[in-house]
């Protein structure tokens, strides 16, 4: 069983041309900055929004082709929607929303209950049952809109940002009955998300959009080892620098030189490891190759660690301890001497 869609229309000023593919028992996250198409992308599959050019197969099953004057309503397509709130019937109890799409697909009204009821059970929910949307809490709710998803047992499972809308303790909650779920369903998920920890934690294939786009593709590893996208590398927390490769060095647009182990020429790009970068109050000692000043722009803590970004001709972010950022009395604003030994600069074509 595969996803495999050709999505190409107008979404307002976005032109979006982009080919998805997804397999069964791995869940394929689409990711991208704002304004990319991930959610466009995500609605044209399941029949939300219509495709100017393309396709949409299922199993071998054409669920659209435009060339062919094909379309299945999104009524008719073997697919449950998680959204990004919900969208819980107002007028229905939490039992009677999961039942609602089982029913769609011609089960009598006590087995749907019953199906029902025992999807509630699954994810936590048997004290909600008899609950409407507006007496749930935010994590309850989106319980509730996955075992609607769930209950009619779809091919495809799109979620559409499930965890954006609600609260750090409600998103653990849904997080944790995501991860249980996905890891029993046997059909094709595609996952549309901003959230490093729901990509890294939750996905085994990762789809890049940039301006309607697939910029990469791979597993979370592969795209962790060479992004291709700035956006790419923040979510998975390194340095991208773009640049053209001239004789052991990479050059920035900025004209900043970046000295590396590597004779690669023309266009590269140069991935730096945020815990590579040393930062000093003074001029460190000894003849590191890649040595210059830049001012503090903001410090985020993370834990027992400081993530740093530096501004300047070189703008990288450095990872240190939060007693190293105490000792070096780092504020915004405070100009400090950067480090990064060639050696840790990996280069590749871009």
């Amino acid at each position: 069983m595969t996803l495999e869609a050709s999505v190409a229309l107008s979404a307002g000023t976005l032109d979006v041309d982009a080919t998805l593919v997804a397999r069964p028992g791995q869940v394929t996250a689409l990711v991208g900055p704002n304004g990319a198409g991930k959610t466009t992308v995500l609605r044209a599959v399941a029949g939300l929004a219509q495709l100017d050019r393309g396709s949409v197969v299922l199993d071998g099953e054409i669920l659209e082709d435009v060339a062919a004057g094909l379309r299945l309503p999104p009524e008719r397509r073997p697919i449950g929607v998680v959204f990004q709130n919900g969208l819980l019937f107002p007028h229905l109890s939490a039992l009677e929303n999961v039942a609602f799409g089982v029913r769609r697909r011609g089960a009598s009204r006590s087995a749907a209950r019953a199906t029902a009821a025992g999807w509630l059970e699954r994810l936590g929910l048997n004290g909600v049952a008899g609950l409407r949307p507006q007496a749930l809490s935010g994590g309850q709710a989106q319980r509730v809109a996955l075992a609607r998803a769930l209950a009619p047992q779809p091919r495809l499972l799109l979620l559409d940002e499930p965890v954006s809308a609600l609260d750090q303790a409600s998103r653990v909650e849904v997080r944790r009955a995501l991860r249980a779920q996905l890891a029993a369903f046997g059909g094709v998920c595609v996952l549309v998300s901003h959230e490093p920890h729901e990509v890294l934690g939750l996905t085994s294939h990762v789809v890049v959009l940039q301006d309607g786009r697939v910029a990469q593709s791979g597993t979370p590893e592969d795209v962790a080892a060479r992004p291709r996208t700035r956006y790419a590398a923040d979510l998975v927390g390194v340095n991208l620098l773009d640049g053209r490769g001239l004789d052991g060095r990479v050059v920035l647009a900025s004209g900043a030189p970046v000295a590396v182990a590597s004779s690669a020429q023309g266009p590269v790009l140069a991935l730096i490891h945020p815990r590579a970068v040393g930062l000093y109050r003074n001029r460190p000692e000894g003849s590191p190759r890649n040595v210059w000043q830049a001012p503090v722009e903001d410090l985020d803590p993370e834990g027992d660690r400081v993530r740093v970004r530096l501004g300047g001709a070189i703008p990288l972010v450095a990872e240190l301890t939060a007693a190293a950022r105490a000792e070096l009395a780092l504020a915004p604003g405070l100009e400090v001497w950067v480090s990064v030994k060639a050696t840790e600069v990996a280069v590749y074509p871009t």
